[in-house]
């Protein structure tokens, strides 16, 4: 009987101490140089323990509130931070419902979210296909090209169908220094076999034209081409061929 009791209570300090680390680790992220955000977006992937928000942030079951079953294509409000493993993971997820949006007098309501970019037309660019943006509304220094990873606050109203963009900027971006131009394909390229760029979409010094081997610096920012994640957006010699 004893040995019963020991057991169960050397579980229930387990639990405990799971939970005090679980809230510790939150804590470290609140105060510690993680970046939170709290962002809207669409369950994209539901598995046994975790799923995908925007098939881009990583949450697992035990940060779901209120014991919920999200279902794909549930609308939920996120706390995500940068994570070495999962890229973007979200700390906490709150289901949403239809009737949550939009309690003022306005019909409008904006928010921010995830997404990539899928089509570029002049004049008229979209989101996941369903997020309108013109090019007034980019960051500086930015140029959208398909396949790029963004963050969006956008407006929705409740008789529209599609969403307009109020603001877009790479979701991350990152400078890199003294790379090798490793390949050269037409009018694209590769930087460190691991970095995409298009002359069609790279700001360059005048009288700048890359080649292979040519040592670099460049912008680059998230973005899904091929079988790269990266993509330069500006680039500067540091060593001609």
């Amino acid at each position: 009987m004893l040995w019963f009791i020991s057991r169960a209570l050397a579980f229930f300090r387990r639990r405990v101490d799971s939970s005090e680390a679980e809230r510790e680790q939150h804590m470290r992220l609140l105060e510690g140089g993680t970046r939170l955000k709290t962002v809207q977006g669409v369950v994209t992937k539901i598995c046994s323990d975790y799923g995908l928000i925007d098939e881009l942030i990583y949450f697992s079951s035990d940060v779901v509130t209120g014991n919920v079953s999200l279902k794909v294509g549930q609308e939920v409000s996120v706390i995500v931070g940068e994570d070495k493993t999962y890229g973007l993971k979200a700390i906490k997820v709150d289901a949403l419902c239809d009737s949550c949006h939009g309690n003022g007098p306005s019909n409008s309501y904006a928010r921010v979210s995830f997404g990539s970019i899928s089509s570029v037309v002049e004049g008229a660019n979209y989101i996941d296909h369903a997020t309108y943006f013109s090019l007034d509304v980019i960051c500086k220094g930015f140029e959208p090209y398909q396949g790029d990873r963004v963050e969006v606050e956008f407006c929705t109203q409740s008789d529209m169908l599609s969403r307009k963009a109020l603001s877009v900027k790479p979701l991350r971006h990152k400078h890199v220094h003294e790379v090798c131009i490793t390949s050269l394909h037409g009018r694209n390229g590769v930087i460190d076999d691991s970095i995409f760029f298009t002359l069609e979409s790279l700001k360059l010094p005048d009288g700048y034209t890359p080649q292979i081997s040519d040592i670099v610096n460049a912008v680059v920012v998230e973005s899904s081409q091929s079988c790269y994640t990266w993509r330069a957006i500006s680039m500067t010699p540091v060593k001609r061929r």
